[in-house]
């Protein structure tokens, strides 16, 4: 595996998902650096922008196990873990899987089922590995969490546990397309008024999972200097500091955005990273993971302002 190969895998997963959905390129190129970081992605929108097409599509670009999970709010943990049953002719219980035993996950809708069925994510993501009546099972090295969730203010939501929130690499806000793109989406695909049959597009898987791995294996050898890590870990350390700021990032975040800035450089063709790359990833690995005060709600910040304002305010490395 080299740097060559990696940027152009990239680009080819690239072209497979743009065959199907129009725009998005900031949030294709999330989606693969949290593939190529071991990382999980959370999508949030309102309905009808693409975020469970983006999801699929993507998946359909890569040799990997495919599974989806509808979340609704009587879901039951056992319902995505599995749950053992008896089986009367071997007189042994037998675990039924759930469709968490799989390599790409979407789970649509994740903020639609209350807190405890949430969780029973949690130990997926942070280990790859679910235990069922005191059992462990391995999901394997392919395993990722793509989500989806409406805005909390839709009816019907439930807020998202904040550790639950922290096994998220990105938090990734959808937004309405451009008029030029959204003529586009009605040319493309204003024939039907179901959502797109991915069979109709053929798209061709670019990459399997050994593939992904000797990727991932590349990617820790990215550079990053000594100026670049104090960058990240000051950026991280100043969200605990700023009074706006009930709650900051943990330590976490700032390894995992590092991760992030290995591969994002990576599939722009560098084998070093750039302060370009920590400004461009900050916002979707930050703002998920910072608790606002009071005051500042009241005076309208959000998360992103406040974290852009962090990145205006850090001294950028030369």
């Amino acid at each position: 595996m080299d740097l060559t190969t990696v940027r152009d895998l990239s680009t080819r997963l690239r072209e497979e998902v743009h065959r199907v959905v129009v725009g998005q390129d900031h949030a294709i190129d999330l989606l693969l650096v949290a593939l190529l970081s071991e990382g999980h992605i959370l999508f949030e929108g309102v309905p009808g922008v693409a975020k469970t097409l983006l999801a699929r599509s993507f998946a359909a670009g890569l040799s990997l196990q495919f599974g989806r999970v509808q979340f609704t709010p009587d879901l039951m943990p056992g319902d995505i873990i599995g749950t053992n049953l008896f089986n009367f002719q071997t007189n042994s219980f037998a675990l039924t899987k759930g469709p968490i035993f799989t390599e790409l996950l979407l789970a649509d809708e994740i903020n639609r089922t209350p807190p405890k069925t949430q969780a029973a994510l949690l130990q997926a993501m942070q280990e790859r590995a679910v235990t069922v009546d005191g059992t462990g099972y391995d999901l394997g090295e392919g395993f990722m969490v793509i989500a989806t969730q409406n805005p909390i203010e839709q009816e019907g939501t439930y807020l998202l546990p904040e550790a639950q929130l922290d096994r998220f690499l990105f938090k990734v806000v959808i937004g309405y397309p451009s008029r030029d793109e959204e003529r586009d989406i009605v040319r493309r695909h204003g024939h039907r008024s179901a959502m797109p049959r991915l069979e109709g597009f053929q798209l061709q898987p670019v990459a399997d999972l050994a593939t992904l791995v000797a990727m991932r294996r590349f990617i820790e050898t990215i550079r990053v200097s000594d100026e670049l890590l104090d960058y990240v870990v000051d950026l991280v350390r100043a969200t605990r500091e700023r009074p706006s700021i009930a709650y900051g990032a943990s330590p976490r975040a700032a390894t995992m955005l590092t991760t992030a800035c290995r591969a994002y450089a990576a599939i722009q063709g560098r084998d070093f990273v750039l302060p370009d790359d920590v400004k461009a990833l900050a916002v979707p690995a930050l703002r998920h993971r910072i608790v606002l005060a009071p005051t500042a709600e009241i005076e309208g910040l959000t998360s992103e302002t406040v974290i852009r304002q962090l990145l205006e305010q850090a001294p950028v490395p030369r």
